[in-house]
């Protein structure tokens, strides 16, 4: 984004508030029950606890170095009488999981799991993006593996978590091959059982991400494809919609963050590898590789990107991954408050 578009970006965010209250607030509940002698009274929605925002996160990516390093956002929300709470997730879909329970306001997920929970009636909006990062995952195979191109999967068992990022990149993978998820034979894993299984031969390839790909790889693996050239992997800022309405000043100064944050991890990355390093266990080397492969920066949620979000959901319903059609838009606050317009 350059200066201009940036001052531009800032002063929406700046306005967020104004444009917000006209927004028409909706309520994550269904109607309360009627009785004959009573007219229906609606539900009251769970409350935002008081100067709150609850922040989830992983062991690995930009919510951890932010609460590393939060002394500026903890400032900035004491100024607004509100303070920051942690929860960590194994990975994006359970965030969105926890968004939908309401114990969760403010997420960092990748491109797939929203499309899932949209489709599963969790009532989240898109707020802001990072730039695509498609070499930050990929397909691979062990060293020693005789899969020597994406076609040679075809009777094989891969390995991913459900509803990640990297499941887009199979299908699109697959397609590519004239293949699809019925010519092989997909078992869910996540990050942490689907190492071991990979590397014991258990399953023949494996799909993965960032810092976890960078780890195999510096093991001796091979990629079959990334995602260049066939998909954006692009990580999104995610919130429950209600407190995205009721609290856009609390929202407005947790992005501020987010954006220093990212400006700091692209000029240091290798202290961001180290802080990683001693949180996850990924060893630092893995995790220096994976910050080189990161694109920095926090854009607006576009029409582009929104399009780009409904042809992955075009596609997951067009193979029964997800169970009802969704538009991507419905998850997209009607203000269009986050747009990077002149």
């Amino acid at each position: 984004m350059n200066a201009q578009s940036s001052k531009a970006f800032l002063a929406l965010l700046a306005a967020l508030p104004a444009l917000l209250l006209g927004c028409q607030k909706q309520s994550d509940d269904g109607a309360a029950k009627s009785s004959p002698s009573a007219a229906p009274v609606a539900a009251v929605p769970a409350p935002q606890p008081a100067g709150v925002v609850r922040i989830g996160y992983q062991k690995i990516g930009a919510p951890f170095l932010l609460k590393s390093r939060s002394a500026d956002l903890d400032k900035h929300l004491s100024e607004k009488g509100a303070k920051a709470e942690w929860t960590e997730f194994k990975h994006g879909p359970a965030v969105l999981e926890a968004i939908k329970a309401k114990e969760v306001d403010v997420g960092y997920v990748g491109e797939t799991p929203p499309v899932f929970a949209q489709a599963g009636g969790v009532d989240f909006v898109y707020v802001a993006t990072d730039p695509p990062a498609p070499k930050a995952e990929a397909l691979i195979v062990r060293k020693d593996s005789p899969l020597k191109s994406l076609k040679d999967l075809k009777g094989k068992k891969v390995a991913l978590n459900r509803g990640s990022n990297v499941h887009y990149l199979l299908v699109r993978a697959l397609e590519s091959a004239k293949l699809t998820l019925k010519d092989i034979e997909v078992v869910y894993l996540a990050p942490g059982d689907a190492r071991p299984a990979y590397d014991s031969g258990k399953v023949d390839a494996w799909v993965i991400w960032d810092p976890f790909l960078a780890a195999a790889e510096n093991a001796g693996s091979r990629q079959l494809a990334s995602g260049e050239g066939l998909v954006d992997n692009r990580l999104f800022y995610v919130a429950r919609r209600q407190f995205a309405e009721e609290h856009p000043e609390l929202l407005r100064a947790t992005l501020d963050e987010f954006k220093a944050l990212s400006d700091w991890e692209s000029k240091n990355p290798e202290e961001a590898s180290k802080i990683l390093a001693a949180s996850s266990g990924v060893a630092y080397e893995a995790l220096l590789l994976s910050e080189k492969r990161h694109a920095y920066g926090i854009l607006p949620v576009t029409d582009e990107v929104l399009d780009a979000q409904q042809k992955i959901a075009d596609s997951f319903r067009k193979l029964d991954l997800i169970p009802k059609d969704i538009k991507t838009r419905d998850a997209f606050l009607p203000a269009a408050v986050y747009a990077d317009k002149p």
